[in-house]
């Protein structure tokens, strides 16, 4: 098998121990030894200086979408920009939805609507099961190795005839089997998406019925809250509680009562008047660990995410379409709503800036906010948002501006990530056309750029450890993540005196400091670029986690 010596390097080896000088033997995909600076050096059949550079292992991005696009043929093009920061590890199925178990015939359409959403094209579904899903995958040759969720909101498309609310004893039955399968299969967790359609009407029996299932297979459970902002269409206006601190101390009963690894999904504060609930969220994720509660959360290090337009349009309007485009009392009452609602909220038409338009000729509408092409087309905002809906079926991709900060005032955001039980993720939708989210190309080197070696916000040992060794361990992933004889070699070399996002006038590039990039020991990045069409991930099929609350975090 090919060996590979990488000598002089500074190695942090994501266990949260400091940096220290040595040499790493590489034996086929396995780390076969490490060496310290006065030990004779072995003969390899590819030597590597990484003097000056730090070593460590690859970056799990413990929150992703790309499962969807790995099916696809031309992934390797559409997904270079993660393996180009690092990355050499995705958690697929987040949000509740996953591309597998496939949907009841019924249930079809809205499968196709999700891989649409996360793909941007046609997406024939060629599996049955988790694991038949994950066998394609194989088949197909990932470019990065892939640990997969199986959604909440999926399950219910595959075993339950009904859209939304509660469950017939059977039908629960029926989807506590498939979801039982999909662990057994090696699924390495479960995901809610409470914020959306099945998950925002699901009772906590049904809930706690799927927790306690994942917590039997000693596996985590992922969730998409049903509320980040003051104030959402999840809850009644009425309803004294801020909804996303209804929505947190919801979700953490939860885990209370089933027991069940519970990881918070991008734990974020959406819209200006939920920023100043940032401190008092995160205590109450404190006060849960020290009940003994196993939670963490993670984080994305920007104040924007990306999301599709119709999110701006409330559950009542959607079901009036395509009719209630010219209706103009319904446009009236979406007007004042909207109106009203930003006003709560603490958004406002510029907070919205379009990534793909996915209208044929509207390229040009690419970067702009919304208020910005009101302006071009002698427009108020609203009409615009309105128009740029319906011309794009609701498939337009935004990024959404004002979570957690913006810039100059970052300080919800900075307290986030600070804390020791957030993870790192990108949550990127990568479509392969349009403007790219930052999060899908600057994630990793801008914590360790600007958050670590600027701003010392976070030691660089550490961030290092929280996006490998202590993600790899919240998924099961007993051989990733650490820098040690017998661990794969996921491997990213890099300056630790130049890394971090990259930034120009036309948008996010391709971040700086990244110098190569191994997974299971072949290199597809050198000096930065990805080598065309190397693919030489794996399909991760998991056993059982290990508790955050034992571990070294």
């Amino acid at each position: 098998m090919p060996t590979l010596l990488i000598k002089q390097a500074s190695i942090i080896d994501g266990t949260g121990a400091k940096a220290y000088d040595g040499h790493l033997l590489v034996d086929g995909a396995f780390i076969q030894d490490i060496l310290s600076p006065h030990d004779d050096l072995p003969e390899a059949e590819t030597v590597m200086d990484a003097q000056g550079q730090v070593l460590c292992p690859g970056f799990i991005d413990m929150h992703a979408h790309a499962d969807w696009t790995l099916a696809l043929p031309e992934h390797s093009s559409l997904l270079a920009c993660l393996v180009e920061q690092g990355v050499t590890t995705v958690v697929g199925g987040n949000c509740g939805f996953s591309p597998a178990p496939a949907p009841l015939p019924q249930h079809m359409r809205q499968q196709k609507k999700e891989a649409s959403l996360f793909t941007g094209r046609e997406w024939p579904i060629a599996w049955q099961s988790i694991g038949d899903f994950l066998d394609v995958v194989a088949q197909k040759e990932p470019l990065v190795n892939l640990a997969q969720l199986v959604g909440h909101g999926s399950i219910r498309m595959a075993a339950s005839e009904n859209g939304k609310g509660a469950l017939p004893a059977e039908e629960l039955a029926a989807c506590q089997r498939v979801l039982k399968d999909a662990l057994d299969q090696g699924a390495c967790g479960l995901s809610f998406g409470l914020g959306y359609e099945p998950g925002m009407y699901v009772p906590d029996a049904e809930l706690d019925a799927f927790c306690r299932t994942a917590a039997k297979a000693q596996k985590p459970v992922t969730v998409h809250m049903k509320a980040y902002s003051r104030i959402s269409p999840a809850y009644p206006l009425a309803t004294l509680e801020a909804h996303n601190r209804k929505a947190l101390r919801e979700t953490l009963d939860m885990a209370r009562r089933t027991g069940v690894a519970l990881q918070i999904s991008h734990f974020i504060f959406v819209g200006r008047n939920s920023w100043n609930s940032a401190q008092q969220a995160l205590k109450m994720v404190d006060d849960a660990r020290a009940e003994g509660v196993d939670v963490m959360i993670d984080a994305f290090p920007y104040t924007a995410g990306n999301t599709l337009i119709d999110v701006l349009l409330p559950t009542w309007f959607l079901k009036t379409l395509p009719d209630g485009f010219s209706n103009p009392w319904l446009l009236a009452r979406l007007r004042l709503e909207l109106e009203i609602g930003f006003r709560l909220v603490g958004f406002a038409y510029p907070d919205f800036q379009i990534l793909d338009a996915a209208v044929p000729g509207w390229e040009h509408l690419n970067g702009m906010t919304l208020d910005q092409v009101a302006c071009k087309w002698k427009c108020s905002p609203f009409n615009t948002l309105v128009r740029l809906s319906r011309e794009s079926g609701g498939e337009a991709t935004m990024l959404f501006h004002a979570y957690s900060g913006e810039p100059t005032n970052e300080d919800a955001l900075d307290a986030v990530l600070a804390h020791p039980a957030c993870l790192f993720e990108t949550d990127a939708i990568i479509k392969g056309r349009g403007l790219p989210n930052p999060s899908a190309l600057g994630t990793f080197p801008k914590i360790l750029g600007e958050y670590c070696r600027e701003r010392r916000l976070l030691d660089l040992a550490d961030a290092i450890c929280r996006m490998t060794g202590a993600s790899a361990r919240r998924f099961g992933l007993s051989d990733r993540g650490t820098i040690a004889p017998g661990k794969a070699a996921d491997l990213v070399i890099f300056d630790a005196d130049t890394i971090n996002e990259a930034v120009s006038a036309a948008g996010a590039e391709r971040p700086s400091g990244i110098r190569e990039v191994f997974i299971n020991g072949r290199q597809v990045v050198s000096d930065g670029i990805y080598g065309e069409n190397i693919r030489c991930g794996q399909v991760l099929k998991m056993g059982k986690r290990r508790s955050c609350l034992s571990s070294k975090r």
